[in-house]
């Protein structure tokens, strides 16, 4: 068998209400100072009040940074990155969708080390050590909680990325009640990222390709196929948001140690470029990424051993 590396997340906790306890989860674990990463969104719908008062019930001082947009620009992240050096933050908390995980992430690893990012951006550069980090996702798409990966938009266009073991979270809390007030756009576009990281990564021929990334999309793509729809046509739902929330942690369990391919890497631009959604880019990106891959072979249907493109069109198409 072809020897591989698996990492993830060391502790998740997959429960209904569980950021209303995020105290006794993970207090101990973040220190008596804590920065919570979030958007100004989710801070006007008081979306991340009672995991805020539970960290505070258990004896922590609570700063709160509340300036994230989507596709995170390098300002964002230095002034975040500024706000738990203020604080002297012993312990970060990101709420919210991937922008907010993902500049969390980058606060732990720099306030933590004070290492240079410019030297960290890449594969495998950052040194650490970072501080505690706790990830909340309310969105059931970019698996960000699980993964030891970090974009951020650097001038106008550019996306960065660092990629490193160091970033993956301590502890990753699953609350599928948060998720109960998306819109069906950001639902279906967030769904479709979730679809897209089990898909590249279940057909992925990275050196590190593994059984388990393979069992793990698999399962992803069963929950997510059975509930997208539910999801978009009952929102409150939550037995369905929670088969999403847990379909997206564990796309991004596969994808974090089988990477994604084709479509993320021409998706990438297309956000960066017309600032749409990165479930959108990926939705727009898929099926041509498909008509071109060998697709059939991971599928179980064998294509020829060199095939040309039409065979490959033929074959993807018959999916």
């Amino acid at each position: 068998m072809t020897p591989f590396l698996f990492n993830t997340t060391p502790s998740i906790v997959f429960e209904p209400g569980a950021a209303r306890r995020l105290g006794p989860i993970a207090a101990k674990t973040l220190g008596a100072r804590v920065l919570l990463v979030t958007d100004p969104g989710l801070r006007a719908l008081g979306l991340c009040d009672p995991a805020i008062a539970s960290l505070a019930e258990s004896g922590a001082a609570v700063t709160i940074f509340d300036d994230v947009a989507a596709d995170p620009k390098l300002s964002i992240l230095e002034a975040a990155t500024d706000a738990a050096r203020t604080a002297d933050a012993t312990g970060i908390v990101g709420f919210g969708g991937g922008s907010s995980l993902d500049v969390a992430k980058l606060v732990a690893l720099i306030a933590g080390s004070g290492e240079d990012l410019d030297a960290a951006w890449g594969v495998g550069n950052a040194k650490g050590p970072r501080l505690p980090l706790v990830l909340v996702p309310t969105t059931a798409g970019t698996g960000s909680e699980v993964t030891p990966v970090s974009i951020i938009t650097v001038g106008e266009e550019e996306k960065r990325g660092v990629s490193s073991a160091l970033i993956v979270p301590d502890i990753a809390v699953l609350d599928a009640e948060l998720t109960l007030g998306l819109p069906p756009a950001i639902t279906a576009a967030t769904g479709v990222d979730a679809m897209v990281h089990a898909i590249e990564a279940y057909a992925s021929k990275n050196a590190n390709n593994n059984p388990l990334s393979k069992m793990l999309a698999r399962e992803a793509l069963r929950l997510i196929g059975a509930n997208i729809e539910a999801v978009i046509a009952e929102p409150a739902n939550v037995a369905a948001r929670g088969a999403m929330l847990l379909g997206s942690m564990l796309a991004g369990q596969a994808f974090a140690n089988s990477p994604v391919a084709a479509v993320h890497a021409l998706a990438y631009p297309i956000g960066g470029t017309f600032h749409i959604p990165h479930g959108l880019s990926n939705a727009l990106v898929l099926p041509q990424a498909l008509l071109l891959h060998r697709v059939g072979r991971h599928l179980g249907q064998m294509l020829l051993a060199d095939p040309d493109i039409a065979q490959a069109r033929r074959q993807a198409e018959a999916l």
